[in-house]
């Protein structure tokens, strides 16, 4: 295997408090010997487990970027045990121009994994992500929201494994977190997600979905730091106690809850997100652009849930996801 090309200016075994840069090289047209610049900070005291945060795998996501950045603007050697790895923009060239993907090269971070170091720019990330960073930590906290065109009920997530052990851990992490929705959930297609990534490393690894609609707001900004502090909390790395919340457990294991879009059309929804869905009932009608005098299309409900996830802008594509249900885990062992 081609050794990777990325370069620091931190040392991941030095004890205190660093403020650095992963460093990629990057030759493009305006810059012949350019670098693409991913800011890190590392704060190491002793030994115990490490914790590698990240933000900005998609980059119209901005609450965790938003609390990695003022937990390493506060955090001081002297409150870790262990070691904390903090990397709010993952996908660097994704936040500075605000899209979801790469504008390099079109890469989707989190579709990427394992990466290839002689590929793109997102490839040679993923793959310093996936043979590098990984190996080097315990706990995985990938932060996620809806971007520009879907919305959340905030929720921190973790993954139905095949090792139960390693998903007790996942669970007991994502319930530290103390979201106010707490979602088990099944991927519709893991394969190559950092998640899996992580995941196939025995990593106890957990991830969140905080609003969405392309902006932060200061309820899913604080949930997510006050998230991103009691996840450290838990793990023994950073002092302090766990800030309770109230959380409501759900899951998303069944293939049902996810509704895509048949046409495309003008979307009127039917249901506001957090309401509760019987199946049948109409989540949204599709209206032609083409043409008028023709009765728009429903969407209905294929299964009794929670509108969790929506669609957010106003015009939506054939395939495009139009809404998720989940199942209330204390309604269904009731």
């Amino acid at each position: 295997m081609r050794p990777t090309s990325m370069r620091t200016t931190v040392d991941f075994d030095a004890q205190g408090v660093q403020h650095g840069y992963l460093q990629l090289p990057h030759s493009r047209d305006d810059s012949a010997w350019g670098s693409v610049m991913l800011p890190v900070t590392v704060i190491r005291n002793g030994d115990g487990p490490t914790a590698l945060i990240t933000g900005g795998n998609h980059g119209d996501e901005y609450e965790g970027p938003l609390a990695i950045l003022d937990l390493a603007a506060q955090t001081k050697e002297a409150q870790v045990s262990g070691r904390i790895i903090l990397i709010p923009f993952m996908n660097g060239p994704a936040v500075l121009a605000g899209r979801r993907t790469s504008p390099v090269d079109g890469g989707n971070m989190n579709r990427a994994f394992p990466g290839r170091p002689d590929g793109t720019v997102t490839d040679k990330i993923a793959d310093y992500f996936t043979r590098t960073l990984l190996p080097m930590a315990d706990l995985v906290l990938d932060f996620h929201s809806g971007g520009r065109t879907l919305d959340f009920l905030p929720f921190a997530a973790s993954h139905v494994l095949d090792d139960k052990e390693q998903e007790g851990r996942c669970s007991a992490a994502r319930d530290a977190f103390c979201a106010p929705f707490t979602v088990q959930m099944a991927e519709i297609d893991p394969a190559s997600m950092y998640d899996h990534a992580a995941e196939s490393q025995g990593k106890t690894f957990v991830t969140t979905e905080l609003g969405g609609r392309g902006t932060a707001t200061p309820e899913t900004t604080a949930i997510a730091r006050r998230g991103l502090r009691n996840v450290l909390i838990h793990a023994g790395i950073l002092a302090g106690t766990i800030e309770p919340a109230p959380t409501r457990h759900i899951s998303q294991e069944n293939p049902r809850c996810f509704h895509f879009s048949p046409a495309a059309g003008m979307i009127e929804f039917c249901a506001t997100i957090g309401d509760e869905i019987v199946t049948g009932d109409v989540l949204a009608r599709i209206w032609p652009l083409d043409r008028t005098g023709t009765a728009p299309l429903d969407v209905t409900a294929r299964m009794d849930g929670l509108l969790t996830v929506r669609h957010h802008p106003g015009l939506i594509a054939q395939g495009d996801c139009l809404a998720v249900l989940s199942t209330d885990l204390h309604q269904k062992k009731g």
